[in-house]
């Protein structure tokens, strides 16, 4: 199972949220870089970075970041927030990023989605799913729609999709732990990659996560910056 240490960038500065609210912020630092070298010599096999500004504003914000970061460090980056159309994920390849996480457009359009997996591949074009008791949230998690996670991965799938990212808003920055029910139902649907976001509190929850058969990432964010998981990363 690999790992993949956030980044999440507001304003130029790394960043961290509780349950996707602006209003619940921690800063870290104003070095995105230092930051992405840390986990890349921790034992990262990926950066999972957020522009959280284009999450909630539909706009990329932090690209010169984002750049940055893809300079530094050898393993690759994907990247996440306001990738609404082909422009905004043309600009993160040319970046320097491997894959671009569709979020908000993918829930309302699986066409777009088809175009962007006919356009730049599907191996690199992954959907977010950021979710809340089974039902999709949307607009950097201020929106529930009444979708359900598991269709919309499935129809992504369908179209080409290589990668989902399922995140438990529930457990987003709260270090209580993985949704495993969620995750597991997701896994029995796809065949895609799976990678899983939200809730991983301390190693045991990497180790518990890596028994799940098929899994193929996870996520780790707060747990990292709050010293619950420190340096080197377990090899899973």
């Amino acid at each position: 199972m690999l790992l993949l240490p956030a980044i999440d960038l507001m304003g130029g500065e790394v960043v961290r949220l509780k349950r996707g609210l602006a209003t619940e912020k921690t800063v870290y630092s104003n070095d995105p870089v230092a930051f992405a070298k840390k986990w890349e010599d921790a034992g990262a096999d990926w950066l999972h970075i957020v522009d959280l500004d284009a999450a909630f504003g539909g706009v990329p914000r932090n690209l010169e970041y984002v750049q940055k970061i893809c300079e530094a460090v050898n393993i690759p980056c994907e990247l996440g927030g306001g990738m609404r159309n082909a422009d905004n994920v043309s600009a993160a390849f040319a970046a320097g990023v491997s894959r671009v996480i569709l979020g908000t457009r993918a829930s309302e359009s699986i066409d777009y989605v088809r175009e962007m997996c006919q356009e730049f591949g599907g191996e690199r074009i992954a959907v977010g799913i950021d979710a809340k008791n089974g039902l999709v949230a949307v607009k950097g998690w201020t929106e529930t729609t009444t979708q359900k996670a598991t269709d919309l991965a499935l129809s992504a799938q369908a179209v080409g999709v290589g990668t989902i990212i399922y995140t438990d808003i529930a457990t987003d920055g709260m270090l209580v732990g993985p949704n495993y029910a969620e995750l597991q139902a997701m896994l029995d649907t796809l065949k895609c990659n799976l990678i899983a976001s939200g809730g991983v509190s301390a190693v045991e929850d990497l180790h518990k996560l890596a028994e799940m058969k098929g899994l193929y990432g996870a996520i780790i964010g707060k747990a990292l910056y709050d010293g619950k998981i420190t340096p080197p990363l377990p090899r899973l």
